[in-house]
């Protein structure tokens, strides 16, 4: 999966011009869109990196472009800096969003061919890898042009399947809102938890296997001692944005945040 993280040496630092900000507890200050932030360097290289958390931008540290900034800053646009050509910015910005897109279902199809009860799922998810990353190739109008809707539908049909699979008859918990619950030691193994809400949720030392994370919001969730060994579908600006300790049990090859220690 090393294609698909984030590589700031090999990017035009485009997730810190791209996206908005809102002043919050996230970020110290409101940005619009497409406006570099002011912490951005001349060599699109941030002022702040190594002092995100203390200042305010604990937002910035739990980003994941899943490689999408260095294919198209080094791929779509042949390594050309919008600084070398000014007129192709807009489009740069236009085409960030939409390769981010096919990368985030890049990881997960990645994914889905490493779940060994999920192999009679490979040869459809690997055909469907393909195509994707051939989209991936596409010029600035290919990739302007392209919906990436459908794809995100036949991918996702892949990930229900092979989510069954894994977890068997585990609980069925999509979209529950668990915000700040006390789930302190809490048996969930082979638990689906597609988009729930465990923002501040306290699961320290809860059993989190096989567990189906994706799109979970984990931000300030208490995963110390917590189990996550066969959880899948988990990204690591997911962990990331989660709180944890030496204990935490992790599936590869998601590593265990410095911010942990």
């Amino acid at each position: 999966m090393n294609d698909l993280r984030a590589d700031c040496t090999r990017c035009f630092a485009l997730c810190c011009v791209v996206p908005a900000f809102a002043k919050s507890v996230d970020f110290a200050i409101d940005k619009p869109a497409r406006t570099p932030c002011p912490n951005l360097r001349d060599d699109f290289r941030c002022g702040i990196h190594t002092k995100l958390r203390d200042t305010g931008f604990t937002g910035c540290t739990v980003y994941d472009c899943f490689g999408a900034g260095q294919q198209v800053a080094q791929v779509t646009f042949g390594g050309t800096s919008r600084r070398d050509d000014p007129a192709s910015a807009a489009t740069m910005f236009d085409v960030f969003p939409v390769m981010r897109r096919l990368h985030e279902l890049l990881w997960y199809l990645t994914e889905v061919l490493g779940l060994e009860p999920a192999r009679a799922l490979r040869p459809a998810a690997r055909d469907l890898k393909a195509t994707i990353e051939a989209l991936t190739a596409g010029t600035p109008d290919e990739l302007l042009a392209l919906d990436v809707g459908p794809y995100w539908e036949r991918a996702n049909a892949l990930l229900l399947r092979a989510s069954e699979v894994v977890r068997g008859k585990g609980k069925n918990r999509r979209g529950a809102d668990l915000i700040g619950k006390d789930l302190k030691g809490a048996n969930m193994r082979a638990s689906n938890l597609r988009g729930a809400y465990l923002i501040g949720t306290n699961l320290k030392g809860a059993d989190l296997r096989l567990v189906d994370f994706i799109g979970a919001d984990l931000r300030g969730a208490n995963l110390s001692g917590a189990d996550l060994t066969g959880s899948f579908f988990l990204t690591q600006a997911q962990v990331d944005a989660a709180k944890g300790d030496r204990t935490t049990k992790l599936p590869p090859p998601l590593t265990r945040p410095p911010h942990w220690h």
